[in-house]
């Protein structure tokens, strides 16, 4: 395509392609974060429990079939919500959980990655999904005072036991994954990465090598790129759509083992981030966005 394409059609996640996890199956690309559907600072409860509920489940009937949580979202506030919307879940949707950080207080987050605490959150988190095996259960920061091994041990134990069905891992670096490799298969990994901050871009290279699902985390960030006259600001004139469908389509045509959660407690804002999925964006205007940070 010569020009980028706008999406003036009902927002669809099944519009941004599909991804095959490891150990798991199919998922569409665009899928979902459930972190801001807690309190302020991911603490306790959100403002209102119905409107999270009405969010998590215009997602999966916009075609998110793939939603990614934590035990430290509230804490255990997101995961029980994911249940209250949803369960029975419907056939083919995917959740994504971790484990790894515990929590003090708003905006809190400690490293706990003694394989007994990790052993008793993912029993935690099997009873408040109301699941018998997690689809995908990923450490969510390897903890610098525990052996990694015993970490990844721990892991490979759970996988083997039926208890998670893959594994991921979060916030890693090359070495970590090349690591991980040798003691359990990694199905995903999940990093920060987004238009204005690509410092593992060495990460998703090597997730693409190996075919490891890349899960960027703030996704939608675009900084200085969406001042008025910025480049993303430029597409998103042009094209009709947000800043935030820009930066959410550059990332699906960045690489195709890129799945994109983005996050909000919204429902509104929730359908104009799934509106990036049926934004086309042409070669100049991908040079354009990765040139410019």
């Amino acid at each position: 395509m010569t020009d980028s394409t706008p999406s003036t059609q009902t927002p669809d996640a099944r519009r941004s392609g599909v991804f095959e996890i490891p150990g798991v199956g199919p998922v569409h690309r665009l899928g979902y974060g459930a972190m801001r559907i807690t309190g302020p600072g991911i603490w306790g409860e959100p403002a209102d429990r119905g409107t999270a509920r009405d969010v998590v489940r215009r997602a999966v009937e916009l075609g998110v079939d793939f939603i990614d949580t934590a035990d430290s979202y509230g804490p255990e506030v997101s995961e029980q919500i994911l249940r209250e919307a949803l369960h029975p879940y419907p056939e083919g949707l995917v959740i994504a959980t971790k484990a790894g950080l515990t929590r003090t207080g708003p905006d809190q987050w400690h490293p706990v990655g003694r394989p007994e605490y990790l052993r008793q959150q993912c029993e935690l988190s099997l009873r408040r999904l109301g699941v018998e095996a997690i689809d995908l259960f990923q450490l969510h920061r390897i903890d610098p005072q525990v052996d990694r091994d015993d970490q990844l041990g721990l892991l490979r134990d759970l996988l083997d036991e039926g208890k998670v069905r893959a594994v991921g891992l979060s916030q890693v670096s090359v070495e970590d994954i090349r690591a991980a490799s040798s003691i359990v298969d990694v199905a995903t990994v999940q990093n920060r990465f987004n238009l204005t901050d690509r410092t593992d871009a060495d990460v998703l290279e090597h997730c693409a090598e190996e075919g490891i699902g890349f899960i960027p985390w703030a996704p939608v960030s675009a900084g200085e790129l969406a001042r008025p006259g910025g480049p993303v600001d430029e597409v998103a004139q042009r094209t009709g759509a947000s800043a935030s469908q820009v930066a959410l389509a550059w990332l699906l045509r960045l690489s195709p083992v890129i799945l994109p959660i983005p996050g909000t407690g919204s429902v509104g804002h929730l359908e104009d981030n799934l509106g990036a999925a049926g934004l086309e964006l042409s070669e100049q205007d991908m040079s354009s966005l990765t040139g410019a940070a």
